[in-house]
């Protein structure tokens, strides 16, 4: 069996998502839950198709940049779309500016990417409040839109026009914010009930909808001194809840760090649920097998994806195609932390300066590399911080979660005893931690 080279290096690429509604995209997905300390897909579908098919639910859904959230929800999706519901999957950063959301951006966003997905199957709808409403939008858009094409269409121009026009979308808000229950009533009548009964007579369980990157909204100040992430989940939550729907929003993961936590489940009634990394080693820093053998499966089915890869060990002339040796393999594992983001990220940059097999050197080349583009940013009050976090595997606060875990200078990992902390990989190769 050879190295398909080409097939390879695409599949490779830490740019890319699988999706998981895609036969060949299946191929590549390796099931990390068993060594992430919780199957948080099989809860977030459990509640929807077995705790309240018929009820609404609204979850909560975090974890690290780059860590595979977006993975899991599409995994979601297909096992949702495989037990007969209607999902509607997107990213609102396509369709939202991070910098500077508001709870009606995120509403027009929700009703326009649910009427889209309808239309796909035959459900067009025209909400009579939104007509009368993009009306009166439409006289003071510098440019006018067209009211008489689809209703997707004409949201999708409005939340177009906004996103690169700030006066624009300063004026959309002051004239959405006092009408933000309207709207929520319209949504819920207008689409989401009529949706519910055309799904139904299609054979359908119900609609689910997925909020995908709403975690990437950025930790800036609003007007009234709260964060984005506090003001839009911690404080407004209650409209972002009262869609007659399933639900998945992700959040930030700083609000799991901050103050507003105990608002935030006052709000949403829910506890939300933390997409750790895939563990490499335990609290006792020894190394943990299960989850190096999964990160091995990880890159070697995307070279033969048609092999077996549950022992890795069994396929060493598969494996020297890839790396020179199976310990080049095993140390580009231990030092990705179990981010799969910097996992891939990692081998991409090796494939950069050369063809497989990998050899050890340009592999230490580019942990040398990596680590001194991050250590760049540190400074010595960073570098105690990330010292105590090695030596307690613990952090506490919104100022240390700022500082090391947003940044990846941290990962935060779960077992049996629940979370656990300790410093990226990479960042121990530095001399100044070992200072």
């Amino acid at each position: 069996m050879k190295l398909d080279l080409t097939k390879f290096y695409q599949t490779c690429n830490p740019a890319k998502t699988l999706v998981l509604g895609n036969a060949e995209d299946r191929k590549y997905y390796i099931d990390f839950s068993q060594v992430r300390g919780a199957k948080i897909i099989q809860e977030l579908n459990r509640t929807i198709t077995r705790l309240a098919p018929e009820d609404p639910t609204c979850q909560l859904f975090t974890g690290h940049i780059g860590c595979g959230k977006s993975t899991e929800l599409l995994r979601l999706k297909a096992e949702l779309e495989q037990q007969d519901f209607h999902v509607v999957y997107f990213e609102s950063s396509q369709v939202l500016d991070m910098a500077n959301v508001d709870i009606t951006d995120i509403l027009l966003a929700i009703a326009g990417q649910v009427s889209k997905s309808l239309e796909t199957v035959a459900i067009n709808l025209k909400p009579g409040y939104f007509q009368e409403l993009f009306t009166s939008v439409n006289q003071f858009l510098q440019s006018p839109i067209d009211l008489e094409v689809k209703f997707s269409v004409v949201i999708a121009e409005i939340t177009a026009k906004t996103k690169e026009n700030s006066q624009n979308r300063d004026q959309l808000r002051q004239y959405l914010e006092p009408r933000t229950t309207r709207i929520l009533e319209s949504i819920n009548e207008d689409i989401i009930k009529p949706a519910q009964r055309n799904l139904k007579q299609q054979g359908r369980k119900g609609l689910v909808v997925i909020v995908d990157n709403l975690d990437r909204i950025d930790n800036t100040p609003k007007p009234n001194n709260q964060y984005q992430p506090e003001y839009l989940f911690a404080e407004r939550g209650d409209k972002l809840k009262t869609l007659n729907c399933h639900i998945v929003y992700t959040i930030p993961l700083v609000l799991i760090y901050s103050n507003a936590l105990g608002r935030l489940k006052d709000r949403f009634n829910v506890s939300p649920k933390v997409l750790p990394m895939v563990a490499v080693k335990q609290r006792d820093e020894s190394d943990f097998t299960l989850g190096i053998n999964l990160l091995q499966q990880m890159i070697m089915v995307r070279a033969f994806p048609n092999v077996n890869w549950e022992n890795c060990q069994a396929n060493q002339n598969l494996i020297t195609q890839v790396f020179d040796s199976s310990d080049t393999l095993e140390r580009l594992c231990k030092v990705s932390g179990g981010h799969l983001r910097n996992l891939l990220s990692l081998l991409y940059s090796c494939l950069q300066q050369d063809d497989p097999p990998i050899s050890r050197d340009c592999l230490e080349r580019v942990i040398k590399q990596e680590c001194n583009n991050l250590n760049r940013g540190i400074d010595d009050k960073e570098w105690q911080l990330l010292r105590e976090v090695s030596k307690t595997k613990s952090i506490t606060g919104h100022e240390e979660y700022n500082m090391l875990i947003r940044d990846l200078f941290v990962f935060e990992y779960i077992d049996e005893d629940g979370s656990w902390f300790d410093i990226n990989p990479i960042l121990q190769e530095a001399p100044k931690f070992r200072l």
